[in-house]
């Protein structure tokens, strides 16, 4: 299926590994130009140079922390031409919320909440402007499926899912679509430290975190490319109608009883 993405540039937040790695790759290889965003230089710019290699494509890098809304606004003029935004990047410990203080909390929230919020807030008048664009939201299940020894995750994602539905029902009179994905369990290098919080509040012991993925759809964590491509897939123009709503990549678990 041609997507009709050749020669669109994209803006990847948490661009330097897990999904949001697989998400680049994903819209290097319709022929997108990249712009990558995370924290560390040189796991950036390596994951740059591996793009280019594989797929020919021009990619430019920021290092910025997206908590500091100085960086939002750094970023937002450096990839002002940026026809497409993906908002990925996120650190949200596990745990319950005794386990949470509020310095963890709101470093978190930082970025994650209000990070892509300010993003957004950011890109939302150029694209506006030009009466085109997209952004998708990388949020997560736990919004839908609240945990408590997800506590920080599960209350932010669920405020990123109402974010989302309520700019995207209306941005679409500018010509502009703003929806999401939820992922579930990713086989991410974050996997490992949140299920280990996860298992010491259910299990009483961190090292047994594996026996929490034993009930996974097709006995397994999703990889990283199956949310990507649902991602690109949101972003062409084969999905033109869509905005507005939240996708969930789930296995089918949000519908089991």
């Amino acid at each position: 299926m041609e997507l009709g993405l050749r020669g669109v540039h994209v803006l990847v937040t948490g661009g330097s590994r897990g999904i949001g790695k697989a998400v680049a790759h994903g819209f290097a290889q319709e022929g997108c130009s990249l712009h990558l965003v995370a924290r560390e230089a040189s796991t950036l710019e390596a994951v740059a140079r591996e793009i280019v290699a594989a797929h020919s494509v021009a990619v430019h890098t920021s290092a910025l922390d997206l908590r500091h809304p100085e960086a939002v606004a750094q970023l937002a003029t450096a990839a002002s031409a940026c026809d497409v935004l993906v908002n990925n990047a996120g650190d949200i410990p596990g745990g319950p919320i005794d386990a949470i203080d509020d310095a963890r909390w709101r470093n978190a929230w930082d970025l994650k909440v209000m990070g892509y919020i300010n993003l957004t807030r950011a890109m939302l008048p150029t694209m506006r402007a030009r009466r085109s664009g997209v952004i998708v939201n990388v949020i997560g299940l736990a919004g839908l499926m609240p945990m408590y020894d997800y506590i920080c995750g599960s209350a932010g994602n669920a405020a990123l899912h109402a974010f989302t539905r309520a700019v995207g029902s209306r941005t679409t009179q500018d010509g502009v679509r703003v929806l999401g994905v939820n992922p579930p369990m990713v086989r991410t290098e974050r996997l490992e430290p949140v299920m280990r919080g996860m298992a010491r509040a259910r299990l009483g012991d961190e090292e047994r975190w594996e026996e929490l993925l034993r009930d996974r759809p097709f006995g397994r964590p999703a990889e990283p490319e199956e949310i990507a491509d649902m991602v690109v897939f949101l972003a062409s123009r084969r999905a033109s109608y869509v905005s507005g709503t939240v996708v969930d990549v789930d296995g089918g678990i949000v519908s089991r009883r």
